[in-house]
């Protein structure tokens, strides 16, 4: 009988694994609508293993594909050419071309990707959801942390989504036919349903994370991402209060070493994405670093490069370089290992404690409490090997916590890029360094071909 269940729960991990792997091949999202006994029927929903099966291969997905992926499609590579961080140098026509140079169109394949494989990896989250309200099997402890953990990548990858493409569609079910015809929500409506998700994310997540590796979500990482949405939407008080409590827990502390903050064990890491595999690391060591000239993909800009401060150890601990002896070339180096490492030692981390300092630091200057902005400013810059700022008046200050950001946060996911938008510098900084530049260019273009598919749909203005 023993053995009849271990085979059961092993064909319906496999069904899982290939589930997944489909779902990620699908064209659009509006395509996906399996039938409900494949993901989320009773055998998947039997036990905590096999729902962790279906919970462990989102994450997978999240770690190999689109947004969150550290490969050259994912958003620090991407984001980074397209805002001021990065200096193309692959190949001519490329779909990363595009986004430095600021020509995507509608057909950018790297577009195609980012929106279908997140609107996949939501209808696989959707589907958990859905199956555990259906579960009469699993103690209620272990579906409320799987159910916290669900809300908690819908409204993480939705806001990614928001900020990426603007107003956009909100996919909370796994109906075919709701969501082949689903319209485009406003801004405030789209985050008003991620924070509702957070909130009820963070009420029911536990305090501790179960492993010691912090790579499944908890309350400190729904309270983390809260805190930004926060600071997007310029509610400065309840951003301070978010990152509060993240920064009075006693779970994250700030590693005074640079060379171990993107070590898998840092203890300012608040989530992180496990490699899969042990002795791998991350795909942003293979997407940034090079070994000779020229470069192969992309390099630090000189725009960056120039914006450290002399004495700011992160240059010199976070950037590599090469040189053919008459050029100088320098890439991100926050990851360092390529190799097999025989035990893994970098996890790609997607949230960490810093990030919380600087919101509160904005937040606060926000609200005229200067001496707390300058405190958190200033404990994030010392830890660089800096002084203390010399900024005094209010717009200094904003601009200091706004520099600070941008040396510490660099090919992180798109923070520069955001930062631009939200603070709204990207006319003035981006039309001098990119030609191409547009105003409309803040948002992405809505795949050419969900446009055909669901006419519900409108296209961003400019494309």
């Amino acid at each position: 009988m023993k053995y009849y269940k271990l085979i059961q729960s092993m064909l319906i991990i496999a069904l899982i694994v290939l589930l997944c792997l489909w779902l990620n091949g699908c064209e659009s999202f509006t395509e996906v609508d399996l039938p409900q006994s494949q993901l989320t029927g009773t055998a998947v929903f039997e036990d905590v293993t096999t729902a962790n099966a279906a919970l462990s291969n989102c994450y997978s997905q999240l770690r190999e594909n689109g947004i969150l992926s550290g490969n050259q499609d994912g958003l620090s590579n991407g984001l980074g050419n397209y805002s001021d961080e990065l200096t193309y140098y692959g190949s001519p026509s490329a779909p990363l071309e595009d986004f430095y140079n600021h020509t995507v169109l509608s057909s950018n394949p790297m577009v195609s990707s980012l929106w279908n494989s997140s609107y996949s990896q939501i209808y696989a989250i959707n589907a958990l959801l859905e199956g555990l309200e259906k579960s009469t099997t699993i103690p209620t402890e272990e579906r409320n942390i799987l159910k916290g953990e669900g809300l908690f990548l819908r409204a993480f990858i939705h806001f990614y989504l928001l900020n990426l493409f603007g107003d956009i569609p909100y996919i909370d079910t796994t109906d075919y036919k709701k969501n082949s015809t689903v319209s485009r929500m406003s801004e405030d409506e789209v985050y008003d349903k991620i924070t509702t998700d957070l909130m009820l994310s963070k009420s029911i997540l536990n305090d501790s994370y179960g492993t010691a590796e912090r790579i499944r979500p908890n309350k400190g990482t729904a309270t983390a991402v809260l805190a930004r949405v926060y600071l997007y939407r310029g509610a400065w008080q309840l951003a301070e209060e978010e990152a509060s409590q993240v920064i009075n827990t006693n779970t994250y502390q700030l590693e005074a070493d640079l060379d171990k903050v993107f070590l898998k064990e840092n203890p300012s890491t608040i989530w992180q994405l496990h490699p899969g595999i042990s002795g791998l690391n991350t795909h942003d060591a293979h997407t940034f670093i090079f070994s000779s000239g020229p470069p192969p993909i992309t390099v630090i800009s000189t725009h960056l490069l120039n914006a450290f401060e002399t004495g700011d150890q992160r240059k010199q601990h976070w950037l590599g370089n090469v040189t053919d002896g008459t050029q100088t070339w320098y890439y991100s180096y926050k990851y360092k290992q390529i190799a097999n490492t025989g035990s893994s030692q970098e996890f790609a981390i997607i949230l960490r404690l810093e990030e919380q300092y600087l919101i509160r630091a904005e937040a606060r200057a926000h609200q005229n409490n200067w001496i707390g902005a300058l405190a958190d400013l200033n404990l994030i810059r010392n830890r660089a090997g800096l002084a203390d700022t010399a900024a005094n008046t209010p717009q200094n200050v904003l601009l200091a916590i706004q520099q600070e950001r941008r040396v510490e946060l660099f090919t992180e996911l798109g923070q520069r890029w955001f930062d631009l938008k939200r603070t709204e510098q990207a006319d003035g900084i981006l039309s001098p360094l990119k030609p191409g530049w547009k105003s409309t260019d803040k948002w992405l273009p809505i795949p050419q071909t969900e446009l055909l598919l669901n006419k519900n749909l409108h296209q961003n203005p400019g494309y």
